[in-house]
């Protein structure tokens, strides 16, 4: 298993940025197959918003926030990160990180995902 801890979090106002980053411990990240960023609002299901593959060279986005979030990884350092532009009051969420043990085209499901991070709150005024 890979315990995952994010940070980065705050409150921000609209058009504002943040950076996520998402630590993980234990299982090295190398042998994680794809990381993902995903989202709950209150009231409602958690989403998804990002996905990124094994070598980090595959990235993949929720419509929603294409063009304005970027998702990397450094599996040096263990740490997979969200950089989140040009912010909206739509995006205010917990967001969580997961890691897949199992590999897919572009999982995007939770339930394609294996361990997941505690969350950190993203709350974007207007």
């Amino acid at each position: 298993q890979v315990q995952l801890v994010e940070s980065g979090g705050g409150l921000v106002q609209a058009g504002g940025s943040l950076r996520l980053s998402c630590a993980g411990s234990g299982r090295t990240f190398n042998s994680v197959y794809d990381m993902g960023w995903f989202r709950q609002a209150p009231g409602k299901e958690r989403e998804f918003v990002a996905g990124i593959g094994r070598s980090g060279t595959r990235t993949y986005y929720a419509d929603s926030v294409k063009g304005r979030f970027t998702i990397s990884r450094d599996n040096a350092k263990n740490t997979v990160y969200l950089q989140m532009n040009s912010l909206k009051p739509e995006d205010t969420a917990v967001y969580y990180c997961a890691a897949a043990f199992r590999w897919g085209a572009t999982p995007s499901r939770t339930a394609d995902f294996d361990s997941w991070g505690q969350g950190t709150q993203v709350t974007v005024s207007s």
